[in-house]
């Protein structure tokens, strides 16, 4: 790629999924008033975790991306915020101890505000209207005044990205991250599972691990007090964020985007002459590409070259999401082409967007499906020699109603019980827990044993 790059050389490219704004002066006015707003992320915290997920990708961390489909202006609040932050701080603690690796927590928080539709209106009782794209752009209401696309929300939701960023920091810094409040979560979680017995012996374990670290004086470490934790989200409206995007003060013509730490593209507009994947080439933020099941080898392989050219460890991520009935049949295709091209990737499965399904008049994802595709995904990695770096999945807090299964056995008839989210269905606090620690027993059974001597083996 020779082509110069600046924030706005997307602004030449075909573009999809993009708002039709009434009035191009309130935009325009609205991308000046960001740009004089500070970054909501720096330099230093992307390339940190741009580092992390370098060894994600080497088989030496695992990667626990999570939040919401698409968060609430409406729902904004510390309790929403906390819970979801708990949830993952729980489910990376039985990671650690089930895959013996560090992990990574990568939050789909502070800015997934935008959402990619399959149509650009959607039609209720005979009346059409343009479709609910997500709060920095229209409203949920089915009102032709809400679903007007408005500017001045995008200054609203920079404002709750950094009011979200400020209690994220708050969190995982001054003490709720402790991994002893953490562990005594989990217990709770664990008596109260009808899957109880089938964890008790993890919980054991770090039951164990804590014990004699604090016998050992090791308590009060930093480590156990504290965590790092990233935020990202779909980089979707791109005039949200070119608004954003800084020039590095000590590496001048490097531009960062500062909406978040790791950005990516949805399946819907990873073209590679479109507008999404030319703004994204030029950032410095690790990034992250979804890729589902019409993806072919060979666009894959050069989409990497484009988005990655320096083939720079660490900067670019695959999110799969093929679905649990294709998984098998599309993406060893997939990892063998990136493997034979040399490309430096971190792997990621979402199991969610491929297993979405009419439920009446609910959208909605088998938990049994969800853990079939994380399974089957890992089964790929084993067969072709490449290694899974960890997942991404939509989760909230909060007790939903909204994917079916999962131990207490969620069915159709729950599902109006408290059915919340605004776009796609989401796993609850339990069934997030729960897919924690199935997956940790996947990582545990997966891991490779200690090397026996050559003449024990004998």
């Amino acid at each position: 790629m020779t082509r110069a790059w600046t924030p706005e050389s997307w602004r030449g490219m075909p573009i999809r999924q993009v708002p039709d704004y009434p009035s191009e002066a309130a935009l325009k006015a609205m991308e000046a008033k960001l740009r004089r707003f500070p970054p909501l992320v720096f330099a230093g915290e992307a390339e940190r975790l741009k580092a992390q997920l370098a060894r994600a990708g080497d088989g030496e961390a695992f990667v626990l991306q999570g939040g919401d489909c698409a968060e609430s202006f409406a729902e904004f609040n510390t309790n929403t915020i906390r819970d979801t932050f708990r949830v993952l701080l729980q489910m990376a603690v039985v990671l650690t101890f089930g895959g013996g690796l560090p992990v990574v927590k990568l939050g789909r928080m502070a800015g997934q505000f935008a959402k990619p539709r399959s149509s650009d209106t959607e039609t209720l009782a005979g009346v059409t209207l343009p479709s609910y794209r997500g709060d920095i752009i229209n409203g949920p209401d089915f009102t032709a005044e809400a679903r007007i696309p408005d500017p001045g929300r995008m200054e609203f939701a920079y404002l709750q990205s950094a009011s979200t960023l400020n209690l994220l920091r708050a969190f995982a810094t001054g003490g709720y991250a402790d991994l002893h409040q953490v562990h005594r979560w989990n217990l709770d979680f664990a008596r109260r599972s009808p899957l109880a017995s089938r964890y008790e012996d993890l919980a054991g374990r770090i039951d164990q691990t804590l014990s004699f670290m604090s016998a050992c004086g090791m308590s009060d470490l930093p480590q156990l007090r504290e965590t790092e934790f990233y935020t990202s989200h779909e980089s979707l409206l791109l005039p949200f964020e070119e608004a954003l995007t800084r020039e590095s003060s000590v590496h001048p013509g490097r531009h960062w985007a500062c909406s978040a730490h790791f950005l990516w593209i949805g399946d819907r507009t990873r073209q590679p002459d479109g507008a999404h994947v030319e703004f994204m080439r030029g950032v410095q933020n690790p990034i992250g590409m979804k890729v589902g099941p019409s993806m072919e080898a060979d666009e894959l392989v050069r989409l990497t070259e484009i988005l990655n050219p320096a083939n720079e460890k660490g900067r670019l991520t695959l999110i799969a999401r093929m679905g649990a009935e294709k998984v098998e049949a599309k993406l060893p295709g997939l990892l063998r082409a990136v493997k034979r091209a040399g490309r430096k990737v971190v792997w990621l499965c979402d199991p969610m967007h491929g297993n979405t399904v009419k439920a009446g008049d609910y959208k909605t994802r088998s938990f049994d499906s969800i853990l079939s595709e994380v399974r089957r995904f890992f089964d790929c990695h084993a067969a072709e020699g490449t290694v899974p770096g960890g997942v991404h999945v939509e989760m909230t807090g909060q007790n939903v109603t909204e994917c079916l299964g999962g131990a207490h056995r969620l069915t159709e008839a729950n599902l109006a019980e408290n059915y919340a989210t605004f776009c796609d269905p989401r796993l609850n606090a339990e069934q997030s827990l729960e897919l924690a620690f199935l997956l940790a027993e996947e990582l545990k059974a997966r891991r490779p044993g200690p090397a026996v001597p050559a003449q024990a083996a004998q």
